[in-house]
């Protein structure tokens, strides 16, 4: 009997795992996810994955370190994070849809999660927002942007692969408005990630799915509310694009991530999503608009630490032409020719990192785009 009881107690244990009707567990348990985000924020850790067939892991300092010896089933990481998510997008996640969402938890701060599934099960990458809003100075680039917050109109592109802290430069780019300006903000963003309060600025956030149905119909509404300064979570499609043009040349400060590499890649990818019978006229339209483009990325340091390295172009005359006549390569040797400006490029990035002896002047000449370029200002 005891060998038949113990069969009955592990094919318990394994259904239960299994199972996806199991409810939240109490906050101090070794499976609730105030435990794993409390965990994450104790090793000063960037993700928190939650993956069925693997116990809870965090992401700190580039490196992935298991939290415990637990390993999660399907029924725990639906237990844990189901009632974080609101019930429109459970819905949306049940037929089938990846969600993105924000959430604060007393005591441990705010958090973005996208919520997924692999293989048919749940899974999520929760991300760990900073306690505040950071200052710019607190983001350790090698040159100084706040040039960006004190710009009166005119499209600023900030670029970067997913991950790569665009939304906390804008984030602190606006809290340095906030700060200092008696101004009207309005943000549209999907989820919000950092929650601004009002200063000298007036800030609006708009959440889409909450406050409205997508980006262009928030833009378009924005528009009419008399901003200064509109702030667009992410350029996804043309409409959203052509609203933002149409706001920055009519003399709004108008500040739109975008998931590119540089900044001539960002700029090509916002005509390239029109029709081409329209990307000239798009192309037109950007030589006027954009104001500035910035394109970061995060670089591991000798210490194991994260820290961006970027290129910023502040646009002249010089550099519409090129816009205008669809000659981006010559993107590069504008930001050279505008340093007093404020410009800056990669390699100039990567050599301030070198000099600080945060990073291995091999590995940064290896991420160098012109690295013939890197090596004359690394030298100098």
């Amino acid at each position: 009997m005891g060998d038949f009881d113990d069969d009955l107690d592990h094919l318990a244990s394994e259904l239960n795992l299994a199972s996806p009707q199991r409810t939240a567990e109490a906050p101090g348990s070794p499976r609730s996810i105030e435990t794993w985000l409390r965990r994450l924020r104790e090793l000063q850790g960037s993700d928190l994955l939650l993956v069925a067939g693997a116990p809870p892991v965090v992401r700190a300092s580039g490196r992935l370190l298991p939290t415990s010896e637990l390993v999660l089933g399907p029924g725990d990481i639906d237990a844990a994070v189901l009632p974080l998510v609101p019930e429109r997008l459970q819905e949306a996640y049940r037929h089938g849809a990846s969600v993105d969402l924000a959430f604060t938890v007393r005591g441990l701060g705010r958090f973005r999660m996208n919520f997924h599934r692999e293989r048919g099960r749940p899974a999520a990458a929760i991300r760990a927002l900073p306690l505040r809003i950071p200052k710019v100075a607190d983001l350790h680039f090698t040159h100084d942007i706040s040039v960006l917050s004190t710009l009166q109109r005119g499209l600023v592109l900030v670029g970067g692969p997913t991950g790569s802290g665009k939304t906390t430069t804008v984030a602190a780019l606006i809290e340095e408005i906030n700060n200092r300006d008696a101004r009207h903000i309005v943000t549209v963003e999907d989820p919000i990630e950092y929650e601004h309060t009002h200063l000298r600025s007036l800030v609006e956030q708009v959440e889409i799915g909450v406050d409205a149905p997508d980006f262009p119909t928030a833009l378009r509404s924005a528009l009419r509310q008399a901003p200064d300064v509109i702030v667009v979570g992410e350029m996804r499609d043309p409409e959203t694009m052509r609203i933002a043009l149409a706001a920055a040349e009519t003399g709004h400060l108008v500040f739109a991530t975008v998931h590119t590499t540089d900044v001539a890649a960002a700029i090509s990818r916002i005509a390239d999503a029109f029709p081409t019978e329209r990307q000239n006229a798009v192309r037109q339209d950007l030589a006027m608009a954009l104001a500035a483009g910035l394109t970061q990325t995060l670089i591991p340091t000798t210490s194991g630490t994260l820290m961006p390295a970027a290129e910023l172009l502040l646009v002249s005359y010089g550099a519409r032409q090129h816009i205008r006549k669809n000659a981006l390569q010559h993107l590069h040797q504008e930001m050279t020719m505008t340093r007093k400006a404020g410009s800056f490029t990669f390699e100039e990035s990567l050599g301030k990192l070198v000099e600080q002896g945060v990073m291995d002047r091999n590995e940064a000449r290896l991420r160098a785009p012109h690295p013939e370029e890197f090596d004359s200002v690394a030298s100098a």
